[in-house]
């Protein structure tokens, strides 16, 4: 299985929380489109954002008055992006991303999360180390697609690693790599699953005692239902 294939299963188990999702989605939209203009073409941010929640399949309404909310003059609330560091029970590392309106009550959120799931917030830079930052590219494999004039056009456009799994392709690229490939593919009829940068753990903590496993869940299960909390990352062997 690929680096991301947890990833894509929790995807699905998460399709009861569509609403909550759409929230923050709508979030991440607006704050881009507040920094750098309602153009995707010229707000790379933008761009990525809206591709997001194409993939999350977020009604296109949705995506427009986000993106006017954003854009627009009036006293809308404003968002603070923060992220906390952690361990999960067992010393599984845990990142989390916010986007909040108030960093007080999120701080304080964050912290009983973590206390909730028998772990404990840490300090910046704690467990970030033990992550790469990368763009993440994901297709869905479909009948006709061929696997070697795909990569190829990944690799001339840049990307670090390409992985062809069961049911779908993996494409990993540096930073500054990721608009170009994802453009570069889009530009020949891909779509993706998911278009995003995000943190990939380095290596994986395995849990074996059933208590940390249902407190590390918990954990999780706390931090994805806040409406502050835009993705948690962590490192345990699901």
């Amino acid at each position: 299985m690929g680096r991301i294939g947890t990833i894509i299963q929790r995807k699905g188990k998460q399709d009861a929380k569509k609403a909550k999702e759409f929230t923050k989605l709508g979030r991440y939209i607006m704050v881009a489109a507040k920094e750098g203009g309602a153009d995707p073409e010229y707000n790379a941010a933008l761009k990525s954002a809206i591709e997001k929640a194409k993939a999350a399949n977020m009604p296109n309404d949705n995506i427009d008055r986000a993106v006017k909310k954003g854009a627009g003059d009036g006293d809308g609330a404003v968002f603070t992006e923060l992220t906390y560091e952690g361990y999960g029970p067992g010393g599984v590392a845990v990142l989390v991303e916010c986007l909040t309106d108030n960093t007080n009550r999120t701080a304080a959120d964050v912290r009983s999360y973590f206390s909730k799931g028998k772990g404990n917030l840490g300090t910046n830079g704690c467990v970030s180390f033990m992550f790469d930052h990368k763009g993440v590219l994901v297709i869905d494999k479909k009948e006709g697609m061929d696997d070697e004039a795909l990569e190829m056009i990944a690799i001339e456009a840049g990307c670090e690693d390409f992985s062809v799994e069961e049911d779908h392709y993996e494409i990993y690229t540096e930073i500054g790599d990721f608009a170009g490939v994802r453009d570069a593919l889009a530009g020949q009829g891909y779509a993706f699953s998911m278009a995003e940068l995000r943190y990939l753990p380095q290596t994986m903590t395995a849990l074996t005692g059933e208590d940390d496993i249902k407190n590390m869940q918990k954990l999780i299960d706390l931090m994805e239902d806040s409406d502050d909390v835009q993705t948690v990352y962590h490192n345990w062997d699901e």
